[in-house]
Order: C-alpha cells, then sequence, then structure tokens
C-alpha cells in the first residue's frame, strides 16, 4: 500500500482531504466524501457526545487541560473539516449559540470570546468556519487589533508581565484573522493589515528561530502534533500559510526543510509528543508510530512549496 492509499484508509475527515489537497479530485467528489464526517466516524461521535445543554464535557474551556470541552470539540471539528451546513452541525452550534457561556467572564455568550488572545483568535475562528459571526466577532476583532504588541505579534500574558509576543497566541491569532477575512469579503483593511504584522513576526523568526541568535525557541515547536490545540509548531504555522498565500515566502524555507528531515524512509511521517489532556478519543496514532495527519498536512505543505 503506497502513502496516498495509508491516507485514504481512512476516516472521511481525512479522505476528503487527501482528495481535495493533494489528488485534486473533482468538486462533486470530495463534497460527498466530506459529507459523511457528520454522520459516520470521528465528526459523528463528537456531534453524538454533545449534551441537550451545549456544554461538551461539561465546560466551555476545560479545566487543567481537558480536551473534552466546548472550545477544544468544535476546534478539533472544525479541523476535521465538517459541512458547517450539515443539519446535525446546525444543531450543534445553535446549542452552544444558545446555551453556552463563559462562565468565569461575566457570563459572555461563547462566540463573544472572553479576555486572553489566543482563545479568542481561536473563537473568531470557530465563529467564522460555523457562521456565527455578529457582535461578538466584533467585539473579538475590536480587542484583538487594540492588543497586537509592538513586535508584530500577540501575547496572552498580561502586557504588564510581557511585552513580547508569543508564538503560541499568534497563530490561534493569526487563524482567526485569516478565517474572518475569508468569511467578511468587505472585512476593514486594518484587520488584513493587523494580520500581515503578525505574519511578518513569525517570518522575520524563520517561523521557529529566536530572532536574536537563530536559535530554536522552544523544542516543541519542531515536534509536530495533532490535534495542536492552542500551541505552536511549525507544521501548524507552514498549513497556515499554506492557506493565507499563493506563493510561499522565501524565509519558510528553513521551516520546510525541518519538516522535510522528519520524513521517513517510506514516505510517512510520525506523530509527535502529544498535548497532554483527557480527550473523548484518539483522532491520531500514538507517539512514534505512522501520523496520517501529519503526513496529510506535510504533503499539502511541501506540495504548496513546490509550486513556488
Amino acid at each position: 500500500m503506497d502513502v496516498t492509499e495509508w491516507l485514504l484508509d481512512s476516516d472521511p475527515a481525512i479522505r476528503w482531504q487527501v482528495m481535495h489537497d493533494l489528488l485534486d479530485a473533482p468538486p462533486d467528489e470530495t463534497d460527498r466524501e466530506r459529507a459523511r464526517i457528520a454522520t459516520e466516524g470521528w465528526g459523528a461521535r463528537l456531534l453524538a457526545l454533545q449534551p441537550d445543554d451545549g456544554y461538551w464535557g461539561g465546560e466551555e474551556y476545560g479545566i487543567d487541560g481537558d480536551r473534552r470541552s466546548v472550545i477544544w470539540t468544535l476546534h478539533l471539528l472544525r479541523r476535521l473539516g465538517i459541512d458547517p451546513d450539515a443539519p446535525q452541525t446546525r444543531s450543534a452550534i445553535a446549542r452552544v449559540r444558545d446555551g453556552v457561556v463563559w462562565r468565569e467572564w461575566g457570563e459572555l455568550p461563547f462566540f463573544h470570546g472572553e479576555v486572553e488572545e489566543c482563545v479568542n483568535g481561536g473563537v473568531l475562528a470557530l465563529a467564522a468556519y460555523f457562521g456565527e459571526l455578529g457582535a461578538g466577532s466584533d467585539r473579538i476583532i475590536e480587542r484583538l487589533l487594540h492588543e497586537q504588541l509592538a513586535d508584530g505579534g500577540w501575547n496572552c500574558e498580561p502586557i504588564e508581565e510581557s511585552t513580547r509576543s508569543s508564538f503560541d497566541s499568534t497563530i490561534c491569532v493569526l487563524e482567526g484573522l485569516l478565517a474572518y477575512e475569508r468569511a467578511v469579503p468587505d472585512a476593514p483593511p486594518e484587520v488584513a493589515a493587523s494580520r500581515r504584522l503578525g505574519e511578518e513576526y513569525l517570518l522575520e523568526r524563520g517561523l521557529f528561530r529566536r530572532r536574536s541568535t537563530g536559535e530554536i525557541v522552544l523544542p516543541r515547536y519542531a515536534t509536530l502534533k495533532f490535534p495542536p490545540y492552542w500551541t505552536y509548531d511549525v507544521l501548524r504555522s507552514l498549513d497556515y500559510f499554506r492557506l493565507a498565500d499563493d506563493r510561499p515566502d522565501p524565509r519558510v524555507a528553513d521551516a520546510v526543510e525541518l519538516v522535510v528531515s522528519q520524513r521517513g524512509d517510506d514516505g510517512r511521517w510520525l506523530a509527535g509528543t502529544p498535548w497532554n489532556g483527557q480527550v473523548f478519543f484518539a483522532v491520531d496514532a500514538p507517539e512514534g508510530e505512522p501520523s496520517r495527519w501529519n503526513t496529510l498536512r506535510a504533503l499539502r505543505v511541501l506540495r504548496w512549496f513546490d509550486q513556488r
């Protein structure tokens, strides 16, 4: 079985992305495969785990790294590529919209976000993906533009504690801003300007290095994992830039090489160290075993980079 066949021998969430991103399958075939996510496999299992009050795991965020909460379940559904317009998806989102609030932040509705940049960037991405933009996303945009630091990025730590941006916070915000722009064609120009500054923060550092010394910022940035949750790694960043720009910036070359260096002799990438926390069920291989998610994402990044 070659790598493509191995990727296709999986959940609909992986199959449709292989068809779309690697095989250029006809849209009707890709759409049919994508539609299956809401009715079978991982997507259907996650939807079935939502209680009537909307709170997966009983929490909007999750205590002590518990990943069975509303925000992380929605992020996983988004990364699976579930059809946001499927009836099953709409029912789940309605329960979140109508019932889930940020209980530690004044009972704000879920899609209005809270106070941390990394969380709000993620909520913005979810609101754009699931068609829940409105007053809540306007609030988030206003906060994020105001909270951007002088170096171009963002940091969930209070400005009194740090004036330097965080790779983790910055990628979360960038994903949210890009999703917002794609969903709102007439988005204010300052949103794109802010996003470009954030991208420059990462590009100036080659996506994983310290600008001052050229050393890798944190070893975990080279560890490829899925789902990424709020954490940064080079593959997540490259996958973002693949979506943001048709033509790769030359400054991503070292990050691409770092990903290529982890390719096995069989053409597959292994699963990295998973982030801590309880999950409903695993959607990737155990650490050190061949990972369909890492292989899929790496191959589509390389395809994008090779077309420069």
